[in-house]
């Protein structure tokens, strides 16, 4: 559980009050807590049909890509990216939540009740760089457009 400690302490060191989320992860009985975007990352969302396609594509070129977060129903992928990333991103379809927005984090190696982790942080900080996202993304969507099966 060494790994699964260091990646709370991480990702609740971005919280206002680290303590009280750590808290909150036991008290929730959905095992989520609510976390700043903008402080040590920020997260580029992209909608579910491209997010696990490109995950597929990231996870053939890298060792290891950051975190990268699935809602409920594999609707939308979250993948998390430098912080100032949001506010420069240009791509249509694609949400961020960056500086002044919060995102649902699910506690990492447990199971929560939708919300989880496709790619758990490891506590390293590792992030996903945005232009192999990018590219992944390009990827991905002329292999979607081509009627390719990327799972």
């Amino acid at each position: 559980m060494t790994g699964a400690k260091t990646a709370v302490d991480w990702l609740a060191s971005v919280a206002p009050d680290p303590e009280a989320c750590r808290r909150e992860w036991e008290r929730n009985p959905l095992r989520v807590a609510l976390l700043p975007a903008g402080k040590a990352w920020d997260v580029l969302i992209l909608p579910g049909g491209l997010g696990r396609p490109t995950l597929d594509v990231l996870t053939r070129l890298l060792d290891r890509t950051g975190p990268v977060l699935a809602d409920f129903g594999d609707a939308r992928t979250g993948f998390f990216v430098p912080p100032g990333t949001a506010a420069r991103w240009v791509g249509t379809g694609i949400r961020t939540a960056g500086s002044g927005t919060w995102i649902v984090v699910p506690y990492p190696g447990r199971a929560t009740g939708g919300v989880r982790w496709l790619v758990p942080p490891d506590g390293s900080g590792t992030l996903t760089d945005p232009a192999l996202l990018e590219l992944a993304m390009h990827e991905a969507a002329a292999g979607l457009a081509m009627g390719e099966d990327r799972s």
